[in-house]
């Protein structure tokens, strides 16, 4: 049982992992900040622990798809990330592309 539960976990996790960039690219059509991020996600079914999200929206900002600005006007500074236009473009792409595949594994699954 141990070995099966080890198994799934990890598949879960690379299932998982492939997902969370179009999530987190979903949302960030308007800027937003990280707490909010990961309370919004969580809010639609998408847990993300925020030791997870934060090396990722550095990672997508140097990748050119996502900008970030410093608010300092609240009781705290906060950073807020948006898409670029280059962000929007990917975005797009890989939405498409998810939307095929999900049609695919639909039928796929149905087969059984």
């Amino acid at each position: 049982m141990g070995e099966e539960r080890e198994i799934l976990d990890g598949l879960l996790l690379e299932l998982r992992r492939g997902t969370l960039v179009l999530s987190v690219l979903s949302q960030m059509k308007e800027p937003r900040y990280g707490y909010a991020l990961v309370q919004g996600l969580e809010d639609k079914g998408i847990p993300i622990d925020p030791n997870t999200l934060y090396p990722l929206l550095r990672r997508l900002e140097k990748q050119g798809l996502l900008q970030s600005q410093w608010e300092t006007g609240g009781a705290k500074p906060r950073k807020y990330y948006r898409r670029t236009e280059l962000g929007d473009q990917i975005y797009k792409k890989l939405k498409e592309q998810w939307q095929q595949m999900a049609a695919g594994m639909k039928q796929l699954l149905e087969l059984e």
